[in-house]
């Protein structure tokens, strides 16, 4: 891999299952440094991304999430850039990228697998990973991602050359993705929007993957940012994919939170981080100052009395992501 340079000092770390990585309880998502408007509602620059990245390697943050595909290969493309800039990867830094699918053809075959692995290791100028995720397999049945020399048998390959140190299986369909934790060859498990403040649709796929001593990182606690800005300017819970009774929910929450002084955002944060079985959150920051606005909503205190609210205020089971 590329020469690193000077180790920032990293708190907290926790080991990431079975994967034998070491990680802090936040991970940096690099889905909005692909500036992907249409998600996040803003651009972003190559200076501002760049920058972004920059101030993560200098802590307290140790892991960073991208994919192949987000925003086109801009993300893996600006933390090349930046990885350059720093002079290599920090000591103790984990990178972590995903294999998709081609975004013109739908192929998700085990060429298409080593293809997308290519671009990546192009773009962001390694010779490895220590962390592959199989992203988004939904976008194909259990069977066609099964098939012999297919996208599960390359992941597996991938991981015996030593092109990943470990690999995981990244995606939102709560029962597919547990047939790919059932098959006990991934060392992480990542699931996003579907455990948070207002959704625990993944709970007994986390404890699936603790039982078999994988990893688990936890991406979208704030459901698409419902839960960090307030359902008053992001109505719509994980980008529209949710149920228009999460509004309604998030705002008592809103209201039971400012009672205590707790901003939404710091306990929807806490809610992932506090949880033993869940070994990093993925938070999405765009900007250097994001990274400090997330040391503080993490240090954040939130009284039991709080906790014990939002309990009581969470949406039953009808009202969270649909699986279909």
């Amino acid at each position: 891999m590329t020469t690193p340079a000077s180790a920032p000092r990293y708190p907290h770390l926790r080991r990431l299952g079975r994967s034998g990585l070491d990680v802090t309880p936040v991970c940096v998502g690099g889905s909005p440094l692909g500036s992907m408007p249409q998600l996040y509602g803003h651009e972003v620059s190559d200076d501002a991304a760049i920058a972004t990245v920059l101030r993560t390697f200098a802590g307290p943050f140790n892991f960073l999430d991208t994919s192949n595909n987000y925003g086109d290969g801009a993300s893996e493309r600006r933390i090349g850039a930046a990885i350059v800039a720093h002079g290599g990867l920090p000591e103790g830094f984990v990178l972590a990228t995903k294999v998709d699918r081609d975004a013109r053809t739908g192929d998700f075959s085990g060429a298409r697998v080593r293809a997308s692995v290519h671009e990546s290791l192009e773009r962001l100028g390694v010779d490895r990973f220590d962390l592959l995720y199989l992203h988004d397999p939904e976008a194909m049945s259990f069977e066609a991602g099964m098939v012999p020399g297919g996208a599960f048998d390359t992941m597996v390959a991938l991981r015996e050359e030593g092109v990943a140190g470990a690999i995981g299986v990244a995606g939102g369909l709560v029962s597919l993705i547990r047939r790919y934790v059932e098959t006990d060859a991934f060392d992480v498990l990542l699931t996003h929007n579907r455990y948070t403040l207002l959704d625990r649709s993944a709970a007994g796929l986390i404890d699936a993957a603790v039982a078999r001593g994988m990893g688990v990182v936890n991406a979208a606690p704030y459901g698409g940012g419902m839960l960090a800005k307030g359902p008053s300017e992001r109505p719509l819970y994980a980008y529209g994919g949710g149920r228009s009774s999460m509004a309604d929910v998030a705002a008592r929450m809103q209201e039971a939170c400012a009672r205590h002084g707790v901003p939404l955002a710091a306990a929807a944060l806490q809610f992932s981080t506090r949880d033993p079985r869940i070994h990093s959150t993925v938070v999405g920051v765009s900007s250097p100052e994001r990274l400090d606005q997330t040391q503080a909503l993490l240090a954040h205190d939130v009284p039991a009395e709080l906790w014990e609210r939002l309990e009581e205020l969470a949406p039953e089971a009808e009202h969270w992501l649909p699986e279909a």
